[in-house]
């Protein structure tokens, strides 16, 4: 069965934007962006909530044409154009890149759709991340810890008081001091 696999950078506050939005404190190297490569390439879709697509959208689509793109950000321009993508949103009327809208999280057909063939799903978005919490739906946790405090912005995980017993997987520390977090969720 197929796995949704929540892939995030968070400060080390466990904020994922700065105030106003920022994400001028990501250190995306190419070391880092290589390793982001190789981790969403075999995925089998990509999840996102409306406001993390439309991101996604503004600059993926034609990274790949700037003469200036490194090699990474040129192949993962390719990965994400080709990845099939859902887009949570009540208010999109529609989307491009070989993505399909949906209105509503239907925790069912999540659970189908984690039950077809393919590699695991990609989750993206901190709204459309605690709607997957809430129905129980989050598989796996890949936090990407950026060695730098914030203090404020917007934080990765609701503060809704339930508790998500997770089991560590392993670790890596990358050359510009981003420490990778796994977790898996704890099964009885």
């Amino acid at each position: 069965m197929r796995k949704i696999v929540v892939q995030m950078s968070v400060s080390l506050d466990g904020f994922f934007e700065g105030p106003g939005g920022d994400l001028g404190w990501h250190l995306v190297d190419d070391e880092l962006h290589r390793h982001f490569n190789a981790e969403l390439r075999p995925m089998g879709g990509f999840l996102n909530g409306r406001r993390a697509y439309e991101l996604m959208a503004e600059f993926w689509p034609t990274a790949d044409r700037d003469p200036a793109a490194s090699a990474p950000v040129v192949e993962f321009a390719g990965i994400w154009r080709d990845m099939p993508k859902i887009v949570y949103s009540r208010t999109l009327e529609r989307a491009d890149w070989n993505a399909t809208v949906v209105r509503e999280v239907v925790p069912d057909e999540v659970r189908r759709l984690k039950a077809e063939p393919g590699g695991d799903l990609a989750l993206g978005g901190a709204d459309l991340l605690a709607t997957f919490l809430r129905h129980d739906l989050v598989d796996e946790y890949r936090l990407y810890v950026h060695p730098v405090v914030l203090g404020a912005g917007r934080p990765l995980f609701p503060a809704s008081g339930d508790r998500h017993p997770l089991r560590l997987t392993g670790t890596r520390t990358f050359g510009n001091g981003v420490v990778l977090l796994r977790h898996e969720r704890a099964r009885d």
